[in-house]
């Protein structure tokens, strides 16, 4: 049987310590998350988010625009966020009604504000970042960024691991894939051209699941005693549930994480934590 993941510990673990160092700041860390539309799941999430920044004593801005708000309002309200000093970090929710181009407003966010680490300006730091990289500086993705830690919580190591990534996309495939390589890790990236995927799964040390189809790793799919990392959150019939079949998969790895408490709360304590960096490096600059 798994050992389970808790990403719930590990997330109460980071704001933690977040909240000693804004707490002993004069100026807080600002945190803006804006929202078009209406979308059920995208609520949750923006108000998890504003409990957590409440939490850990920063400054918390809520833009929610209604589903037709035109492209060009919305970059009014990034370019407003840009210029607001109290804001260090910006965070558009996902997805967007379909009439405004996601590459557009995202990339209207300020460099240095861009929180999520989703700009082709910070994606290509991190796809460059070497030996020489000041780590304590680099923005990373959230989601990414909470994966890593949750396999480093393992106390196993990532270096010279085999590592399978199922799913490619901008917001965790192919960032995790960046990050694992950086530890050290050999990976491959599997995704719905991937010829007989079960066959690639089987070789993984660790396997990170990010293809958004609930219950898609079966546990005959699963290496004996692998770390497994459910980065799906799917709502069915019967509840969330993740990209990994929970019950047959935790009979066979080594460590597991559950959905939801697994990396969804983790996620937002990144969220939390690169505000606060970003906080940082913006009060350097002003040095």
């Amino acid at each position: 049987m798994a050992q389970l993941i808790d990403g719930k510990a590990l997330a109460k673990k980071t704001r933690g310590n977040v909240k000693e160092i804004v707490e002993k700041m004069k100026t807080k860390p600002g945190l803006a998350v804006v929202m078009v539309g209406d979308d059920p799941a995208s609520k949750i999430y923006v108000s998890s988010k504003e409990k957590a920044c409440i939490e850990v004593g920063m400054y918390s801005e809520k833009v929610i625009l209604p589903e037709n708000t035109s492209e060009e309002e919305v970059l009014k309200t990034i370019h407003r966020l840009n210029n607001d000093k109290k804001i260090n970090g910006i965070l558009v929710q996902v997805p967007l009604p379909k009439h405004l181009t996601e590459s557009v407003i995202i990339d209207a966010i300020c460099v240095e504000k861009d929180v999520d680490c989703f700009h082709k300006y910070n994606l290509g730091q991190l796809l460059v970042a070497d030996e020489h990289t000041n780590a304590n500086e680099l923005i990373v993705p959230c989601t990414p960024k909470g994966i890593i830690e949750m396999i480093e919580s393992t106390g196993q190591s990532i270096a010279g691991k085999k590592a399978v990534v199922v799913g490619r996309s901008n917001i965790v495939g192919k960032p995790i894939a960046i990050l694992l390589l950086e530890k050290n890790a050999t990976v491959t990236v599997c995704h719905s051209r991937t010829k007989d995927l079960k066959a690639e799964t089987l070789t993984a040390d660790i396997l990170v699941a990010a293809v958004g189809r609930p219950n898609f790793i079966t546990g005959d799919m699963i290496k004996k005693g692998a770390i497994v990392i459910d980065a799906g959150i799917n709502r069915t019939d019967k509840g969330i549930v993740g990209d990994v079949d929970f019950v047959q998969c935790s009979q066979v790895a080594g460590y597991i994480t559950p959905v939801p408490g697994g990396v969804g709360p983790m996620t937002i304590a990144c969220l939390i934590e690169n505000t606060l960096l970003l906080a940082k490096k913006g009060a350097s600059l002003k040095k």
